[in-house]
C-alpha cells in the first residue's frame, strides 16, 4: 500500500479556520507539487481531502476527482487519518490532504509505530509504501518533498 500525505499550501492567517484560503505563494506551492504528483502517483490513486477551504484548494490543483471527509479536518487524530486511508494493509494508493500536527504524527507513526511530532512543510509530501518481503513487514518512504525542491 502506497499513502502519499500531502500538507495544503501556504494559506493566510485567520478566523474561521475552516474558511482560510490560499495565498498567491500557496496557489503557486499546490500547483507545483499536483503537477508533480500527477505525473508520479499512481493512476487509481484515492485521494481524500479535509473540508477546511484551503486543502479544497490544494486539492483541486490536482484537477482530479476527490473525497472529502469531515474527520480530515483540522484537529483530527493521526490514527483517524490512517484508518480513512486503510494503512497499512489496504491494498490501494491514498493520497490525502490535510494539516499539522496530524500529518506529521501519522507519517511518524506510519514509519516507527510510535507517535511523534514530525514537522511537514507547507505544501509538501510525504509519499510511504508498507509492503511484505517474505514474512516480514516493510515501511519505505518512497519521497518526501517540498515545493521549493521541484
Amino acid at each position: 500500500m502506497d499513502i502519499i500525505l500531502w500538507r495544503h499550501a501556504e494559506a493566510e492567517e485567520g478566523f474561521p479556520d475552516l474558511a482560510r484560503k490560499l495565498t498567491a505563494k500557496g496557489e503557486q506551492q499546490a500547483a507545483k507539487m499536483a503537477a508533480w504528483l500527477k505525473q508520479h502517483m499512481p493512476e487509481n490513486t484515492r485521494i481524500l481531502v479535509s473540508p477546511a477551504q484551503r486543502t479544497q484548494q490544494t486539492a483541486r490543483a490536482l484537477e482530479l476527482e476527490f473525497t472529502t471527509l469531515d474527520e480530515l479536518a483540522p484537529g483530527s487524530s493521526p490514527q483517524v487519518l490512517l484508518d480513512a486511508a486503510g494503512w497499512p494493509l489496504g491494498k490501494d494508493s491514498v493520497l490525502i490532504i490535510g494539516h499539522q500536527p496530524t500529518l506529521g504524527m501519522a507519517a511518524a507513526y506510519a514509519m516507527t509505530r510510535r507517535l511523534q511530532y514530525w514537522s511537514v512543510k507547507k505544501g509538501a509530501i510525504w509519499w510511504i509504501s508498507n509492503r511484505r518481503r517474505g514474512e516480514e513487514e516493510q515501511t519505505v518512504l518512497r519521497a518526501m518533498l517540498t515545493p521549493e525542491l521541484i
